[in-house]
Parts: structure tokens; C-alpha cells; sequence
């Protein structure tokens, strides 16, 4: 469960905040209590350039990257986010590839996976980006998900939140605490960050923090450079304007979370296609992992049974967009009720098929398992890895298998070997601390824990466990000295934190 750290005033700040941040759909009308020059019309204000960018003035790049620990030392712990290695890389993979596309080419960016079916997204100082599972589950291809995330990136890199802030002259944000307590809260929790915008002085600050149509047209115009210089169909934007359309006329009384908050107009629609038209045609085909992480999502949609037999009448009546991944989801929703034999069955049509996947070789594994057959496990595992050896799901599941038999030599070596392309991978370590549990190893084992905790951005019980590993009575000298010296590592860090 969320922790609430967060004062009323801290929601409601964060809460309004959100107008700006999850704005993929826009339109918000000019809100007259800003105070600017009113000799000019609203709509001119909004669209005089930007003079030099005063964002810095507000929020240093300091300021910002304090900002996403915040974000990420909750989502590393909360409910509301989805832990699925398979679902998040491919999401962060995704990003990258659209990040690597922008103009700012120093901006790290984490995504992160909200498991919420509203339509959703949302972005915030210092690179970070939530998504929500219902957004996956609504694109109709992988350019429409790219736009966007490509709209987000556009509203991190143009720093539009920070270009708000600095225009009102407020420090403000830069000391919420419990920033992204408040961020999930207002999305699982929609009636507590309303309530919090009661109090007069939130009010007052969703007034000012009201982001304008042009930032949101500025980051379309982004977006689209980013989604054609990425190799991706710039008409995905258009065509997800479709979609956002299309479910608020078909669902009664509401809209999808985009359009509740920022409605989408007509100049802005005009905007992109007008733009879009001017680009050439470019067809792209979504990937395969595209369609096997939705079918993955959609697997955990209601009771068992009634997924299964939905994949099953899809197949049956050829309503689908990829048949594989059709039948890898028919699959998992079958595993969902242990029934090893009709998971078995689909992974064979994959299997005569040749289809390729790790999303596959995960699923053999699975059954395996359920199986109880530890040689058969063993034998999966590896030759699934020999095929996918960077896959983080294919390695956390043969970590466990060496676990439940306590091969623990075999499991440290494996994770040793494979965690140097995720060094913030808080995971690893915990897995090693594991390990080094159950060898008895306690010097090992506190150092490992401490290490789990400052990838999750916890420095408080990182610098604990870090000082249970200096005083283990076991450990040799070269060890206990790595410890001693991350020990002074984290405690100069701890200091710097409490003087932000």
C-alpha cells in the first residue's frame, strides 16, 4: 500500500500538477487568474515564443533529477505499479529508442508501468514517465503507443512544467516531498486528490500550474519529430486521436482519463494532420513484442476462464491483430488455472510454427515448473537464455530455480554474469542477498541488501544495511574493505540529501 507522506497541500499541488503532466490529450482554456499582461488576447499570450529558456531559474537539473528519486523510490515500492520484467523493458526499450530520436540526447528517462485501464500517461521533471496498462491495451498499433510516449518525451525535454513554474516565479515544487505518493494516489485514488483541491491556496495553485495549448501543441509537434526520426509512422498520432474519440462516444457518461481533463479540440486535431499530411508515407509494421506484451496485459483482465475463453473465440473467429501472440496469450491465461496440458497444446502451435520468442521460452519454463520437473527446468532455462542471453525474465526465473533447490553457487555465478547491462537493477541484489542468505555469508549478505536499497533509491536503509555488513564478524579484508569504503560512500550522500 502507498505510504501517505503527503500533506492535503502536497496532494493537491502534486494533483494539479498532473493538468500539466498527463497531458497528452489538451485544450485547456486560458485561465484568466494568471497574471499576466492582458493587453494582448489569451490565445496570442500562448503562442509568443519563448524567450531564452527561464525553466533553470526554477528547476536546476539538480532540482529535477531530485525530483524523479522521489518518483522512483515510490514506484520501486508500491502496489500500483507493475513489476513485470518482460512488460517494463519492452516499455523502456521502447522509450529509449524514442529518447534516442529527440534533440536532447543528455535527458535520462524512466518509464514505469501503472497497472490502471484508464487510458493514461504522464511525464515529469527529470525523465520520468508512467504508463498506464489501459493505454497499451487501447493502441491499436505500435506507432499510436509511440506517439505517445513520444508527446511525453516532448513535454520533459521542452520542460514545460519548469517554464510554468519559473513564469509564475514560484520555488514551490522543488520541496513537495512525497511527490510521487501523490502522483499515484491522484490516479488510484481520485477522490482524495479531489478532495485535497478544496482547500483554497490548492486552488489557487491549479490555477497557476494550468499548463496551455500551445506547450501541448509544442510537444505534438515534438512527438512527431521524435516518431518519424525513430522509423515509426508519425500518422499514429492522428489515428490515436481517433481512438481517444472513438471510446468517449461509446462509453456512456465517460471518457477516456486524456479527455476528462484535457479535451481534445479541433484546432489541435487540424494541427497534427495538417502536419502529418506533410510528411511522407511511411508503413510500419508493429513488433512481435508489441503484440505479446498486450496479450500478456490482457491475460490478467478479469476471471481465468473468461479470458480463456475470449483468446480462444478470437482465434476461433480470426478476430485478431497477430495470431501468435493470440495464441502465447491463450497460453498464460491457461496457466492462470494450472492447466499445463491446453498451455502445452498452444505452445506447440507456436513450436510447428517456428515462432520465435522470449516471451515463449518463458512460458515453457513456467510450465515446466508447474510440472515439477527440475531437470526440465534447468534444461529450458538455459537453452532459452543461450537464445535471449540480456532477457531479465528468462535470468529472474532461473535465479529462482537455482534458489528453490539452494544452488547457491550456480545462482551467484548466473546473476554475477548477467547483471552488468542493469546496474540499477535493485533485483540482482536482492536475489543475492538471498543467496548469501542461505550460505550464511552475513557480510556478503548486508552488503547485497544495502545495494538493493540504493537502486530503489531508499539511501537511509541502504546505509543501514551497509553498517550490519561492516560489523559482520565474517567477511575477508578485501571485502571488508570494499564495504567500509561504500559505507563512507553513502553517509557523504546521506549528508548531501539532508542539506537539498
Amino acid at each position: 500500500m502507498l505510504r501517505l507522506l503527503s500533506t492535503l497541500l502536497t496532494v493537491s499541488l502534486f494533483s494539479s500538477t498532473l493538468s500539466f503532466a498527463e497531458g497528452f490529450i489538451s485544450g485547456k482554456p486560458y485561465d484568466k487568474s494568471i497574471n499576466l499582461d492582458t493587453s494582448l488576447p489569451p490565445d496570442l499570450h500562448e503562442d509568443l515564443p519563448e524567450l531564452g529558456d527561464v525553466s533553470q531559474t526554477v528547476l536546476s537539473a539538480q532540482d529535477e533529477q531530485n525530483i524523479a528519486e522521489q518518483i522512483l523510490a515510490e514506484v520501486a515500492m508500491s502496489d500500483e505499479v507493475l513489476q513485470d520484467a518482460e512488460v517494463v523493458d519492452y516499455l523502456q526499450s521502447l522509450g529509449n529508442r524514442l529518447a534516442a530520436a529527440s534533440d536532447d540526447k543528455l535527458q535520462t528517462f524512466y518509464f514505469f508501468v501503472v497497472k490502471d485501464n484508464s487510458i493514461n500517461a504522464f511525464a515529469m521533471p527529470g525523465g520520468v514517465i508512467g504508463v498506464h496498462t489501459g493505454l497499451f491495451l487501447s493502441s491499436n498499433s505500435e506507432s499510436e503507443l509511440a506517439s505517445v510516449l513520444g508527446h511525453e518525451i516532448g513535454h520533459v525535454t521542452q520542460h514545460h512544467l519548469a517554464r510554468i513554474l519559473a513564469k509564475q516565479k514560484t520555488d514551490t515544487f522543488k520541496n513537495i516531498a512525497g511527490i510521487a505518493v501523490a502522483l499515484l494516489v491522484a490516479r488510484t485514488n481520485p477522490e482524495l486528490a479531489s478532495g485535497a483541491l478544496a482547500t483554497s491556496s490548492a486552488a489557487g495553485i491549479q490555477r497557476q500550474l494550468d499548463y496551455t495549448r500551445a506547450h501541448e501543441r509544442e510537444a505534438d509537434r515534438v512527438g512527431l519529430s521524435i516518431l518519424e526520426n525513430a522509423g515509426f509512422d508519425p500518422r499514429g498520432m492522428p489515428a490515436f486521436f481517433t481512438t481517444l474519440q472513438r471510446g468517449s462516444r461509446f462509453v456512456e457518461g465517460s471518457a477516456p482519463s486524456f479527455l476528462r481533463t484535457h479535451p481534445l479540440t479541433s484546432e489541435r486535431i487540424s494541427d497534427v494532420e495538417n502536419r502529418v499530411a506533410m510528411m511522407p508515407y511511411k508503413q510500419v509494421a508493429s513488433s512481435a513484442d508489441y503484440y505479446f506484451v498486450r496479450a500478456k496485459l490482457r491475460t490478467n483482465e478479469g476471471l481465468a476462464q473468461t479470458v480463456i475463453d475470449q483468446f480462444s473465440h478470437n482465434i476461433q473467429t480470426g478476430r485478431y491483430a497477430n495470431e501468435a501472440a493470440e495464441h502465447y496469450g491463450l497460453a498464460v491465461a491457461m496457466l492462470r488455472k494450472n492447466d499445463v496440458v491446453g498451455a502445452s497444446r498452444q505452445i506447440k502451435w507456436l513450436d510447428d510454427r517456428q515462432i520465435k520468442s522470449a516471451f515463449i521460452e518463458n512460458v515453457k519454463a513456467r510450465i515446466a515448473v508447474i510440472q515439477n520437473n527440475p531437470q526440465k527446468v534447468a534444461e529450458q532455462y538455459a537453452s532459452a537464455i543461450k537464445q535471449y542471453p540480456q532477457n531479465r525474465a528468462l535470468v529472474y526465473g532461473y535465479a529462482d530455480h537455482f534458489l528453490a533447490l539452494k544452488q547457491t553457487k550456480e545462482m551467484i555465478a548466473l546473476v554475477k554474469a548477467k547483471q552488468a547491462p542493469y546496474p540499477n537493477d535493485a533485483h540482482f541484489y536482492e536475489l543475492l542477498a538471498k543467496a548469501y542468505f542461505i550460505e550464511q555469508k552475513e557480510l556478503l549478505r548486508f552488503q547485497a541488501q544495502g545495494e538493493a536499497y540504493y537502486r530503489q533509491y531508499n539511501v537511509d536503509k541502504a546505509l543501514e544495511q551497509m553498517g550490519f555488513a561492516s560489523k559482520a564478524k565474517d567477511g575477508s579484508f578485501y571485502e571488508k574493505s570494499i564495504v567500509e569504503a561504500r559505507l563512507k560512500d553513502l553517509q557523504r550522500l546521506q549528508k548531501l540529501k539532508k542539506q537539498d
